[in-house]
């Protein structure tokens, strides 16, 4: 059997890591089993709603490469796929409801929630009045909501709303547990429970996949589905992400939403793949599971039941391997555009320099997970000279040190050009000039040309500034310079 799935964001804010762990775990159900995904857009709540939270939304789950069969952009034969656009719907069915027997108008002044205290135990004085009075209050102006009736004969026999979820097994839940909860409010918008019901009905979502939070909703949600003679969908309701201290995973654990990691510029594929590993684990106990993978071998059955924990080290250095994996191409494009968005070159120079900016991204790679990084890492090859710091300055004052800048300078300011032998061939040279070795030679020119005692190799950065200064003369300060400038601040 093909399932049909959906997708039901509400337009509330950024896509949060859990609801698209949640999208990527109906996405990999419905291409692992060649079923349909809807997205339907559950936007009937105004007052928690944030401006452009939808085409937000809708732009963060392509560029994770989740698509769907049918949603408000491509449509579809159950459409339509926005709640908003649907309330003739909820009023016509709560219509039916009411005159049924399955729903009756309330008309208390307390506020109408879906299930407050005063309704709970089935004790809402309207209840028992005739469905023709209350229609007739109703035209006559008073203000009501339409509340659910759970059955009232079952709760005084112990009856239990009995449901079978796919990571829980048999839930059992008393009926007297579950309030006469409200369908729709005063202005005529549904409530949670009931909307969703009428659409999963409607839209003949057979399996409905969702986070545990939502656990507590689904009693009353088969009872709706009885009430409209529908059939009772499938349901598995995965577990909640929490942050690494246990907690709901919030903004005080950093960045929390699909939006900031794209900002930090860690590649889709790589949240795709820790995305997944969130509650769920392949076979074989791998970390890097490509997406074609994923679609393969994602099973339900192997989702664990307690909550997961998301990590961002582990989602870095995952994003790290997914780096060294990029064709050359690719990462060039990145790399490059990190540097211009950053400041560091222009678009125009970008185009000049890509053979260099190539040379760039392989002297990055190996230590680059997410692209927001690059300026950073990169800052050495820009640097203008000098120490960055008073201990790093203070290493420099010695004549040993002069002299090794100096014997240094002197060969690379006649330098325009410089491959790994050359560099090689002038260490050599002021080694020998000097008579000192390792640590007393290396360190100081280090110093000079990144401002830093420490950093990635210099036989591949020597060669890396000199080549960027040729090119980009303006932007890469020339190695000679950065050493004139060190011995100045030294005198």
């Amino acid at each position: 059997m093909r399932p049909r799935l959906r997708f039901a964001p509400s337009p509330t804010g950024s896509l949060h890591l859990g609801n698209a762990r949640t999208a990527l775990f109906n996405w990999l159900v419905a291409r692992g089993r060649g079923g349909t995904l809807a997205l339907r857009i559950e936007d009937t709540d105004t007052r928690r709603e944030s401006e452009g939270s939808e085409a937000a939304i809708l732009d963060d789950l392509r560029w994770l490469g989740l698509s769907w069969d049918e949603g408000p952009d491509v449509g579809g034969p159950l459409g339509p796929y926005r709640q908003s656009e649907r309330l003739d719907r909820y009023a016509g069915m709560a219509g039916s409801l009411l005159s049924r027997g399955a729903a009756f108008r309330c008309f208390c002044t307390e506020p109408a929630t879906e299930g407050s205290p005063h309704h709970a135990g089935h004790r809402d004085p309207c209840r028992s009045a005739p469905e023709p009075d209350g229609r007739r209050r109703a035209e006559a102006g008073e203000a009501f909501v339409v509340r659910f009736k759970v059955p009232a004969r079952t709760v005084a026999e112990g009856h239990v709303v009995v449901f079978h979820d796919r990571l829980h097994g048999e839930v059992r839940v008393p009926l007297a547990q579950i309030p006469d909860a409200v369908l729709l409010r005063g202005d005529g918008r549904p409530t949670y429970n009931f909307a969703a019901a009428v659409d999963d009905a409607a839209m003949a979502i057979d399996l409905v996949l969702r986070g545990d939070d939502h656990l507590s909703n689904t009693p009353l949600q088969v009872l709706l589905y009885q009430a409209m003679d529908t059939a009772v969908p499938e349901f598995a309701h995965v577990p909640m992400v929490l942050g690494p201290d246990g907690e709901r995973l919030s903004k005080r654990h950093g960045a929390t939403s699909v939006a900031a990691w794209r900002a930090h510029g860690v590649l889709p594929e790589a949240l795709v793949n820790a995305l997944a590993l969130l509650g769920w684990s392949p076979p074989g106990d791998r970390t890097i599971v490509g997406r074609d993978e994923l679609v393969r071998e994602f099973d339900l059955d192997r989702v664990g039941r307690s909550a997961a924990v998301f990590e961002p080290a582990k989602l870095e250095w995952i994003a790290s391997q997914y780096v060294r994996r990029m064709p050359a191409d690719a990462l060039t494009d990145e790399v490059s555009a990190a540097l211009v968005r950053a400041g560091r070159i222009t678009a125009a120079q970008a185009r000049v320099a890509r053979a260099w900016t190539a040379e760039l991204a392989e002297f990055l790679r190996p230590a680059l997970a997410r692209f927001d990084a690059v300026a950073r890492d990169a800052e050495p090859v820009f640097h203008a000279g000098g120490a960055a710091a008073e201990q790093e300055r203070a290493s420099l004052m010695s004549d040993e040190a002069s002299r090794v800048l100096a014997a240094f300078l002197r060969r690379l300011a006649a330098v325009t050009a410089l491959d790994g032998a050359g560099w090689t061939a002038i260490k050599d040279e002021v080694s020998a000039e000097t008579g000192v070795r390792g640590r007393g030679l290396f360190q100081p020119v280090r110093i000079a040309l990144t401002g830093s005692a420490h950093g990635r190799e210099l036989d591949r950065l020597v060669p890396l500034i000199v080549s960027g200064h040729r090119v980009l003369a303006e932007t890469v300060p020339s190695a000679a310079s950065r050493l004139e400038r060190t011995l100045a601040s030294l005198a």
